[in-house]
């Protein structure tokens, strides 16, 4: 394999305490293409790496799903492997992240941290999220993948340039799973080691509110894949909501108290929760067969190939 034509994609911002490191170690395994796209670090990251030999490219926006969607509309290698610059990954475990690509078994390789962490390397909050996270995609998209947060993967060109991207924050991992799935991709898993942060880098996640949004991003893009579950769960709580109320209604009716408008509420809450079940049953039809009509017509593409 000719590692020239791997290129080494690795968002930063404030990354001074690993990013050289991180640089060297990957020159060490044989990779000379080395992409660094920066937030306008104030910490002389952006210096660091291009001392080390990287191209270094300043980011236009903010985010790093932002990074990420800039760096691959620029990126021209036949391999892409994406990777943190905080010194939470090893570079010598590369490779084995190309191996099925290279062989052909896969379009896009994710690392399972959660195969094998260091101690302290998830907080029990982290990896607490982590997991639920995974279960809701599990749920949701019906592929069992155990790490779609993981910053350690590895792509073809012809993979990247297939996803439709538009996430900016920390909510870009999931889409670019999400992405894979929809666009029928092959993915696969290969177990790496994670490391604790460096303590002289400050973490820029926040567990609760990122964490939140990556359940709502999982959540909002499943209305294309999945829409009975996305319409179902709308209409769970509508019909929760009428019976809660309905059962306060029916309580005070024994006591000879009468709440009309709450009974029309009550009505309402129902009504929209059913509601909500059919537009998912139709959705749902609507979607298989156009996952069909797009079957028939790619295979009918093959034949006439």
């Amino acid at each position: 394999m000719n590692y020239a034509d791997v290129c080494i994609l690795i968002p930063t911002l404030n990354e001074a305490a690993t990013i050289g490191e991180l640089i060297k170690d990957f020159r060490k395994e044989g990779f000379s293409n080395i992409f660094v796209i920066d937030g306008n670090s104030r910490d002389g990251t952006a210096q660091i790496a291009e001392a080390e030999g990287a191209r270094v490219v300043l980011q236009t926006g903010r985010g790093k799903g932002q990074a990420v969607i800039q760096a691959f509309e620029v990126i021209e290698s036949p391999y892409i492997i994406m990777v943190d610059g905080d010194g939470t990954y090893l570079a010598r475990e590369a490779p084995s992240l190309l191996e099925p690509i290279l062989e052909g078994k896969a379009d896009h390789i994710i690392g399972n941290r959660l195969e094998n962490y260091s101690p302290g390397a998830f907080t029990k909050l982290n990896l607490m999220g982590n997991r639920l996270i995974n279960m809701l995609f599990d749920i949701v998209y019906g592929v069992q993948l155990r790490d779609i947060l993981s910053g350690y993967r590895a792509f073809t060109l012809e993979s990247v340039r297939e996803l439709e991207l538009n996430k900016t924050g920390f909510e870009i991992e999931t889409e670019i799973s999400v992405e894979c799935i929809l666009k029928k991709q092959r993915v696969e898993e290969v177990p790496i080691t994670y490391l604790p942060r460096s303590e002289k880098g400050a973490t820029k996640l926040n567990p609760v509110k990122d964490g939140i949004r990556i359940g709502s991003t999982i959540y909002r893009l499943a209305k294309v894949h999945n829409p009975m579950f996305y319409f179902g769960i709308i209409g769970f709580f509508f019909i929760m909501a009428g019976l809660f109320t309905g059962t306060y209604v029916v309580i005070e009716w024994f006591q000879n108290i009468t709440h009309i408008l709450l009974s029309v509420l009550t009505t309402l809450f129902i009504i929209f929760g059913l509601q909500m079940f059919i537009f998912g049953m139709l959705s749902d039809l609507i979607v298989t067969l156009h996952r069909q009509t797009v079957s028939l017509i790619q295979e009918k593409n093959k034949q006439g190939k």
